[in-house]
């Protein structure tokens, strides 16, 4: 049978995780989130995540370091985290952007740690 179903999330009332990111709307393979004014941060240790990430830059600026590169984030740009490379963001001033994960990136607290 065919999913139909039809969502729609407002920003302003949704959940937010633990490490600040605003839960948007999420179907079963695909999910997205808000970052929102991100502050600037220190060098965080490189990550792996079991979902693909897609992301939109919408304000600021922001380092993507993606498997011994480096990406300039600015309001514009877009970017694939492949599933499983290691990388880590650097915010550089407030930041906000739209991503989308697949597999959702909330089930099972895989973007929390």
């Amino acid at each position: 049978m065919t999913d139909t179903s039809v969502k729609k999330v407002d920003s302003t009332h949704s959940p937010k995780g633990q490490l600040g990111q605003k839960y948007l709307a999420s179907g079963k393979s695909i999910s997205m989130r808000l970052w929102e004014d991100e502050q600037p941060s220190a060098d965080k240790q490189p990550t792996s995540r079991e979902y693909e990430t897609v992301g939109y830059a919408i304000k600021g600026r922001a380092e993507l370091h993606l498997e011994g590169q480096m990406i300039l984030l600015e309001p514009g740009s877009s970017w694939v985290v492949p599933k499983g490379a290691n990388h880590t963001y650097k915010i550089l001033e407030p930041f906000t952007a739209v991503e989308a994960t697949s597999p959702p990136a909330q089930i099972h607290g895989r973007d929390e740690n």
